[in-house]
C-alpha cells in the first residue's frame, strides 16, 4: 500500500511538471525555464526517496559545453537536471513513454534511432549547431544502462559534435549509495526490466543517496578518439574516489554540496 502511495505522489508531480510546461513555460525566460526544471527534479529525486550529493561543483562549466558520463537508470536524467538542467540525446522510445516522453520533448531532447546510421549524422550536425550557439548538451557515451559498478567503452562518434563545434567537453560521474553507504545497484535500469519493475526496485530501496561528480572539463580536442579514453579516464577516476579509493593523481579533490528539496509544491 505505502508502495502504491509512493508511485501515485510520483505520478501527480509528473502530470504537475506536464501543466507547467504547458501553461508556465510559455511565458518565462531560458533562465526562468531552467529553475523550475531545476527545482521540479530535485522533488522528483525526493518523492523518489532520494538525496542528491554533488561533488566538485567548482568545476561545472555553464554554457557551450558537451556533458558526458555513464548511465545506470532513467533517473539519472532528474539528477542530472537537479543538479543543472541540460537537454540530453536519448534513444527514439522514450518519446512513446508516457507523461515522461512528452517532458523530455518539451525540455529539449534530442532523440535518436539508434538502428538509423544516417540519423546519428543527423543528430551530431544538430548538436554542434547547439553547441555553437552556447547550448549544453548532456549524452552518455556507453550506449546504454550499467549497473553503475563499472564502466563500458565510451563511443567516440559522440564526441564529434564537440570535435566540430571545437567546444569543450564536461565528463561527470554518477552513483547511488543506500542508507549503510555502500554503492546500490537498486536504481539500476538494465536487462529486460520494465520500467515499473525499476520504480519498485528502487522505491524499495530507499532512502538513497544519489552522487554527482563534476570532473575538470577538457579542453576543445580535433581527435574523437582521445576525447572519449581522456572522458572515460576522467569518470572512472571519479568513481574510484566517490567508492573512496585513492585519489588518481591529477584528480580534482571532492568537494561536496548537498543538495536538498524541502517543499512539496516547488514549480516545475
Amino acid at each position: 500500500m505505502r508502495l502504491t502511495l509512493r508511485k501515485l505522489r510520483l505520478t501527480v508531480h509528473l502530470l504537475y511538471g506536464m501543466w507547467v510546461v504547458a501553461r508556465r513555460f510559455p511565458r518565462a525566460s531560458a533562465s526562468e525555464r531552467a529553475e523550475m526544471n531545476r527545482v521540479w527534479s530535485l522533488e522528483m529525486l525526493r518523492l523518489a526517496g532520494m538525496k542528491l550529493v554533488v561533488h566538485n561543483d567548482a568545476a561545472r562549466l555553464d554554457a557551450g559545453v558537451l556533458v558526458v558520463g555513464n548511465h545506470i537508470s532513467w533517473i539519472d536524467i532528474y539528477v542530472i537536471n537537479a543538479w543543472r538542467p541540460t537537454p540530453f540525446v536519448s534513444k527514439a522510445e522514450i518519446r512513446k513513454w508516457p507523461v515522461v516522453g512528452w517532458l523530455a520533448e518539451q525540455l529539449g531532447t534530442v532523440f535518436v534511432q539508434r538502428e538509423k546510421r544516417s540519423d546519428a549524422k543527423r543528430i551530431m550536425h544538430e548538436l554542434a549547431n547547439r553547441l555553437l550557439a552556447g547550448e549544453m548538451m548532456c549524452v552518455f557515451p556507453e550506449g546504454t544502462t550499467t549497473d553503475g559498478q563499472s564502466l563500458l567503452p565510451f563511443h567516440a562518434n559522440m564526441f564529434q559534435a564537440a570535435v566540430s563545434a571545437s567546444c569543450p567537453v564536461q565528463p561527470i560521474c554518477l552513483m547511488y549509495e543506500d542508507a549503510h553507504g555502500r554503492q546500490s545497484t537498486a536504481p539500476a535500469y538494465v536487462g529486460d526490466m520494465s520500467l515499473n519493475d525499476s520504480l519498485n526496485a528502487l522505491l524499495r530501496a530507499t532512502p538513497l543517496t544519489a552522487h554527482l561528480y563534476v570532473c575538470d572539463p577538457l579542453a576543445p580536442g580535433t581527435d574523437r578518439r582521445l576525447l572519449a579514453s581522456e572522458a572515460q579516464a576522467a569518470v572512472s577516476a571519479a568513481l574510484d574516489t566517490m567508492r573512496g579509493a585513492p585519489a588518481v593523481a591529477g584528480a580534482a579533490p571532492a568537494a561536496e554540496l548537498v543538495v536538498t528539496s524541502s517543499s512539496s509544491n516547488s514549480p516545475a
